[in-house]
């Protein structure tokens, strides 16, 4: 029997469901080895578990998500989540700098009918995650090397080095060191094949904090280029708000603004 695999949507914009399915032709291949069957942004049809894959894409954001995501995890053998909401919370995640209610009542009309959590956190926060894969949205080429990686057994191999390297690897100059613009990419998992400095932008943090990254000494490169503590805030919060390293950066900058 073919394994079977199981898509799972929580609090998203579906982005990264639709990279595998963005796939084409390689999807055709990874269909013809893999029974799918729970994936509801590419077909109505319902296969009951148990699930040798499951993949998680979204974050966690009301008490229900947080019953689904248990029962995702004890009917699969394996589960990856995919994306910046499920590996860090998301852009949703700035709820958890704030006071959640503020937020519902200037976004609703009718806030008492919202039911939702403090916070945003990633599935890994309620269960065990058998890998993660980062990005907003993910690589296409790196979610194909997951799933093929869990069929037959092996560790995924993903690479853990910085933007920096891929810029490198395309003869892209360094747009910090050449022209001051402030880019995330000494500090950022590697993944996107450095599409923002390619075109004289500073890199946005989409895939998260690289594996080894030294916060600090990058966030006094920053300020030493004229970068604010408020502006530091910013930079940091925005699609992996909540990943830890992201996290601990922006509180610093803004108890930092604080005292000014």
């Amino acid at each position: 029997m073919q394994p079977k695999l199981a898509v799972w949507k929580f609090s998203s914009c579906d982005g990264c469901q639709l990279t595998l399915l963005d796939c084409e032709d390689e999807l055709l291949e990874v269909a013809g080895q893999v029974e799918i069957a729970y994936f509801l942004e590419a077909s109505r049809a319902v296969v009951a578990g148990p699930y040798d894959l499951s993949i998680v894409e979204g974050s966690i954001t009301t008490a229900d998500d947080v019953e689904r995501i248990r029962e995702v995890r004890r009917m699969s053998r394996h589960v990856v989540s995919i994306g910046a909401c499920a590996t860090a919370g998301g852009i949703q995640a700035l709820r958890n700098f704030a006071d959640v209610r503020e937020f519902t009542s200037v976004v609703y009309a009718h806030p008492e009918y919202i039911h939702t959590l403090d916070r945003s956190t990633p599935p890994s926060a309620h269960i065990d995650i058998d890998f993660e894969l980062h990005g907003c949205p993910i690589d296409k080429g790196q979610l194909l090397e997951v799933i093929t990686a869990f069929l037959h057994g092996r560790r995924p191999q993903i690479a853990s080095h910085s933007v920096c390297v891929e810029c490198k690897r395309r003869g892209t100059v360094c747009v910090m060191v050449s022209k001051g613009i402030p880019c995330l990419g000494p500090v950022t998992h590697a993944g996107c094949g450095a599409i923002c400095p390619a075109f004289n932008r500073g890199c946005y943090g989409c895939f998260g904090p690289a594996d080894t990254t030294n916060i600090p000494a990058f966030v006094g490169a920053l300020s030493a280029a004229g970068m604010s503590d408020f502006d530091l805030v910013r930079v940091f919060r925005t699609f992996n708000a909540e990943a830890p390293a992201f996290r601990e950066a922006s509180m610093a900058a803004e108890a930092a603004e604080d005292r000014r």
